[in-house]
């Protein structure tokens, strides 16, 4: 029996986002007669779960839990593939009182013992009283969670096989905690962001209505995983509270057939799909006449773009390729956050497209002001305007004094409003330094301001971000220093910007080998780690010893370590490919 998918349009009054819990929206969505769509990589309808079917699996997966002996607050970690599970299982918690932690899927082959560490710090660092997976992931969880007091992890299967408890579930209420979102994918320093229910219906009010604007008979399609910020509230929770049907991809199946992606698009007349840059860029590389000459993407009224730097030039190539496809630029939709605000925080206008701005790259480096660049200018940089801030929330730019600064002058973002978190879980030191007590989040961004919108130019912070993820450099640092050549405090990384505007991660570290054959091994090595860690290739930069510069206070700079490799690398490949002149 072929299997039915779920229709874009329904005869309820359409709300948006007018909810007070995730649970009272799914309450109403459930009336309707849309909902989730699950797909093979071949673009074949595996699943239709509508929402009214989503809502009586929750509850009753929410007796089994309650069932379990688990009291109200705890934290549920589940490992979050994009399927009908995780769906179920993340709103069971919402009716039952629980707090559900995403935890991610690994995206690189051989990488298992990289993994299987990573859940295993989220598992410490959220101290669940139930962890859950897929069947197919159960032992990278089971090893993760090998002698830790009290977790005895479960199959969803299991789960939904255990019998109801007969007791009638009490909902999460608007300011109890609806869920904790690891923020970097961290393996060493994890970071749980602390999410109520009143912070994200806020968000999610300001996505719907504002920044997206979404209409009766909009279609999601999506591949971002649950565990990112932008998978789990804009393309989860975000089509609940407004009715919305979503067609879903895995990610591991996108990284694989982007182009599926846009078959879908334009398969099920979808109009609102979001993405890294990098997705464009991906899939306008894999694009062949055949698949362009099928695809009609007319319907695609959203384009969303964000999660990490927006550069105009792989957009633009994007939209030629497709212009034949029908694929209307001005779908773009710059947009700018970060999970510690739940998720958005400023959208640029829709049906605007891409507007960035020609300024001096000289005045901005080297004065902090974005001035436009006239014709003789030396040096000219492209910066894309994320739009206007959503409503009741502010953003400011601040000096490193802390005083507010004008428009276009560049300076640290700061953002304050409901939906930023309350702090990060069991972390107060982590939260005082980012979180002041008057509400203003330091955001750990550069940008500047104009009365047209907020423009981010690079980090405030170490964070690097690639592909739309987030890495920590004490992570690359700490897998560097597991080599028996590099002992602790000798390695330094950073994130630097390749002529083609890729963002590129950095390892600088000290060594006392000169064979040639070694050092060649001893970058493998650490490259090897990296990547089965990450998914992202890492230049190695060894270094002699005692040459990494340090802080008055004797501690690494990074800052400076990353000055000092910029002035003796040479770029000689378009992607990343860098040599490294002289010494450090």
């Amino acid at each position: 029996m072929d299997i039915v998918s779920n229709p874009s349009n329904h005869d309820l009054p359409h709300r948006l986002a007018d909810f007070a819990t995730l649970s009272e929206a799914l309450d109403y969505a459930a009336t309707g007669a849309t909902g989730f769509d699950f797909y093979d990589s071949k673009g074949r309808l595996k699943e239709a779960m509508p929402y009214s079917e989503l809502r009586r699996r929750a509850r009753s997966v929410a007796r089994k839990l309650l069932g379990a002996g688990l009291s109200r607050g705890d934290r549920i970690a589940a490992v979050a593939e994009t399927d009908p599970e995780f769906a179920v299982l993340f709103f069971a918690c919402q009716y039952a009182g629980l707090v559900p932690v995403a935890l991610p899927i690994s995206l690189n082959l051989g990488g298992h013992a990289a993994y299987v560490e990573q859940l295993r710090r989220l598992l410490v660092g959220s101290r669940p009283a139930l962890a859950l997976a897929p069947t197919e992931l159960m032992p990278f969880l089971e090893e993760a969670a090998e002698g830790l007091p009290g977790l005895a992890p479960r199959s969803f299967g299991d789960l939904e096989a255990s019998p109801e408890a007969d007791v009638e579930p009490r909902a999460t209420e608007p300011e109890e905690v609806a869920y904790l979102q690891f923020t970097s994918g961290s393996t060493r320093f994890p970071r749980g962001v602390v999410i109520t229910e009143s912070m994200v219906m806020s968000n999610l009010r300001g996505i719907v209505r504002q920044g997206l604007a979404v209409r009766r008979g909009d279609r999601c399609v999506s591949w971002l995983p649950f565990y990112h910020d932008m998978g789990l509230v804009g393309c989860l929770l975000g089509p609940v509270v407004s009715q919305l049907t979503v067609d879903y991809l895995r990610t591991r199946d996108f990284a694989v057939r982007p182009v599926q992606w846009l078959k879908l698009i334009s398969r099920n007349r979808g109009t609102i799909a979001f993405g890294p840059p990098i997705a464009y860029q991906l899939c306008d590389q894999r694009l062949r006449a055949d698949d362009i000459a099928e695809l009609d993407l007319s319907s695609w009224r959203i384009a969303g773009v964000g999660a990490e730097m927006i550069r105009l030039a792989p957009l633009e190539r994007f939209a030629n390729s497709l212009k034949s496809a029908r694929f209307d630029p001005r779908a773009f939709l710059p947009c700018y956050g970060l999970a510690e605000s739940s998720l958005a925080v400023a959208f640029s206008p829709v049906d605007g497209g891409v507007l960035a701005e020609r300024v001096d790259a000289d005045a901005l480096s080297d004065e902090g002001v974005a001035v436009p660049a006239g014709p003789d200018a030396r040096e000219v940089r492209e910066v894309v305007n994320c739009g206007q801030v959503l409503p009741e929330h502010e953003v400011v730019i601040r000096d490193e004094a802390g005083a507010s600064l004008g428009y276009r002058r560049t300076g640290r973002v700061m953002v304050r409003g409901p939906s930023v978190m309350s702090g990060y879980f069991d972390d107060p030191e982590s939260t005082k330094e980012v979180l002041a007590e008057d509400g203003w989040l330091e955001t750990g961004d550069l940008g500047y301001l104009t009365e047209e919108g907020l423009f981010v130019t690079g980090r405030s912070k170490d964070l690097i971000i690639i592909n739309g993820r987030n890495i920590w450099p004490q992570d690359l640092e700490y897998l560097a220093e597991q080599q028996q050549q590099v002992r602790i405090g000798d390695a330094s990384a950073f994130g630097v910007s390749d002529p083609d505007g890729m963002e590129n991660a950095v390892l600088v570290v000290q060594c006392r080998i000169s064979e040639v054959a070694e050092r060649a091994q001893l970058v493998s090595q650490i490259q090897s780690s990296i990547y089965a860690s990450f998914g992202v290739h890492c230049l190695v930069d060894l270094v002699p010893p005692r040459t990494l510069p340090k802080t008055s206070s004797g501690k690494l700079s990074r800052d400076a370590a990353r000055r000092g490799f910029l002035e003796r690398v040479v770029w000689d490949e378009p992607l990343a490919v860098a040599k490294v002149a002289g010494k450090a």
